[in-house]
């Protein structure tokens, strides 16, 4: 007897398909997916016409110009990305017959973290496991909470806006910003500077400071001294605000702790306020529904246990 078509699907489905539909469409569009893959452009293309075939689905809808997913190809692209995070944990599952302590740590992360807290745990732990190997990859917050959530990566560490109701998160560190200029500014060199030589001066911002964003307190920051009403540059890595900010593009914002080596160094100077600035969480995340590995297990109950010991006070890179 015949399965039903429903039932019959998974074991018809060519499964590289979901793979290459998955590049097309984190790669926005078909030839820089051939290009991501190393196949020639009428290959994915005939891919993604045998899946949606397969389907019964239009998945993107492909114009020129246009490149736009469908509801059912989102949908297809939320499990597609389910079924790469499982299976890319399955060379940690299965490595479980040595008596070491063995296996793959993937961590998603926001640039430009810096704990010292966090660098001694890494370090106590990877002396205490030396067969466990680990990967950093740098995405925004945002993708950082969406890769955790798709199980993508062991852990996250990024900012959030609001705590995801689907993932468990611990404050790794709090830090402080604080408005600084660059070598190339005026006010670089003055005497003194007040509040008011701040009004209408240029700025430069993170992605995320707008309403709503993580960072929304530096706009509010930057509205209470007066600065210009809209940015001049704006980037979602601190290395590249930091760029701007030495290139006299505009003042920006940066953490305090971050930016002490370079303010030592004569790179930029802090200006005013130099109190009331906003304070922001860095949180390490995880996802409760993953299978975790022996590895991934072990790195997370002595990081919970490492980072509890240190009262949080403790852990706030506070203003001097």
């Amino acid at each position: 007897m015949s399965l039903p078509q429903q039932q019959r699907f998974p074991w018809n489905l060519d499964w590289n398909l979901l793979r290459t539909f998955m590049v097309v469409v984190e790669q926005r569009g078909i030839s820089k997916a051939a290009d991501f893959l190393g196949l020639k452009q009428p290959t994915v293309s005939a891919a993604l016409k045998r899946l949606e075939l397969s389907t019964g689905k239009q998945l993107i809808i492909r114009k020129p110009n246009e490149f736009t997913i469908t509801r059912p190809g989102q949908a297809l692209y939320t499990e597609c990305a389910k079924i790469f995070g499982s299976i890319s944990q399955l060379p940690s599952l299965l490595d479980v017959d040595k008596a070491e302590l063995r296996g793959h740590l993937s961590i998603a992360i926001t640039s430009s973290v810096i704990s010292e807290h966090f660098d001694d745990f890494l370090n106590r732990f990877s002396q205490a496991h030396p067969h466990v190997t680990y990967s950093f990859s740098v995405n925004e917050s945002d993708d950082v909470a969406t890769m955790i959530s798709q199980n993508r990566a062991s852990f996250g560490i990024c900012l959030l806006s609001k705590v995801p109701q689907n993932l468990n998160t611990m404050v790794l560190y709090r830090e402080y910003f604080g408005l600084y200029c660059g070598t190339r500014h005026p006010l670089f060199h003055a005497k003194s500077i007040t509040p008011d030589d701040l009004r209408g001066e240029p700025f430069v911002a993170f992605q995320t400071e707008a309403e709503g964003g993580p960072l929304e307190a530096i706009s509010h920051l930057r509205a209470r001294m007066g600065l210009a009403n809209t940015w001049r540059g704006v980037s979602s890595s601190l290395n590249e605000i930091r760029r701007m900010i030495m290139a006299n593009i505009g003042i920006g914002a940066l953490p305090i702790h971050v930016a002490k080596q370079d303010v030592a160094a004569g790179h930029i100077r802090q200006l005013p306020p130099y109190a009331d600035l906003p304070m922001v969480n860095i949180y390490l995340i995880t996802n409760p529904a993953r299978r975790k590995s022996d590895a991934e297990t072990a790195f997370l109950t002595a990081c919970e246990a490492a980072l509890s010991a240190i009262d949080i006070e403790d852990r706030t890179y506070a203003l001097e």
